[in-house]
């Protein structure tokens, strides 16, 4: 039966092996930090995003959308993690059109599963209002037992506050790189349109015709 979780809620991981999925209704990028005993982000290399996709048991969307599925390996985390944070940002708005503040969509829905679908613990994270970042879940190391808690924390100043509330030295820049990354991984996604043909040449234009049996 899934645990179906409040802000602070926590709930014990009986599998090592497994899914966060993200459903957001709005497309949105899906990062997740490595943290320390204290919660310490130690470098850029302890972040998958859509800029570095894979870190130890690790692995993340490369674009933003509106569903993710991040794959977490709990056995396959370093030594020095205790901490692996799920976190939400809104592209940025320079990106395109789309929502600017987390309050103006629906609330983003996050559940931890098995690699068979199954349902573990979910999180609806609500009361969101000006902000466009969210650190939405953590899965956390005690005594060699991993439980996931619903956290919810949102942040107006985006990803580059949420990341310096984390110690990391380099919040800005990283912050910028996964903007960057994002924009870069739109524009591959839109595909450009067909070259427009000469007045004289349009009657050759047609759709090519489907396959068919013959």
């Amino acid at each position: 039966m899934t645990a179906e979780l409040v802000r602070g809620q926590n709930h014990p991981l009986s599998r090592s092996r497994l899914e966060v999925r993200v459903s957001a209704g709005t497309p949105v990028v899906a990062s997740a930090a490595l943290g320390d005993a204290s919660g310490r982000i130690h470098g850029v290399d302890w972040v998958a995003h859509p800029g570095a996709p894979t870190q130890p048991g690790l692995e993340v969307s490369r674009q933003a959308a509106a569903d993710h599925r991040l794959a977490v390996d709990l056995d396959a985390m370093p030594d020095a993690v205790h901490r692996v944070s799920v976190l939400l940002s809104l592209p940025s708005s320079g990106g395109g059109p789309g929502p600017v503040r987390f309050g103006a969509v629906a609330a983003p829905f996050v559940a931890v599963t098995g690699l068979d679908g199954t349902e573990i613990a979910s999180y609806t994270i609500t009361g969101l209002d000006s902000e466009t970042a969210v650190i939405a879940l953590e899965l956390y190391r005690r005594q060699d037992a991993w439980k996931v808690r619903a956290i919810g924390q949102g942040y107006a100043g985006g990803l580059a506050e949420l990341l310096t509330d984390q110690a990391l030295p380099e919040a800005q820049q990283l912050a910028a790189d996964i903007h960057r990354a994002t924009a870069r991984s739109l524009a591959r996604s839109v595909q450009a349109p067909p070259p427009r043909p000469a007045d004289g040449d349009r009657s050759r234009q047609a759709a090519a015709p489907a396959l068919g049996p013959d």
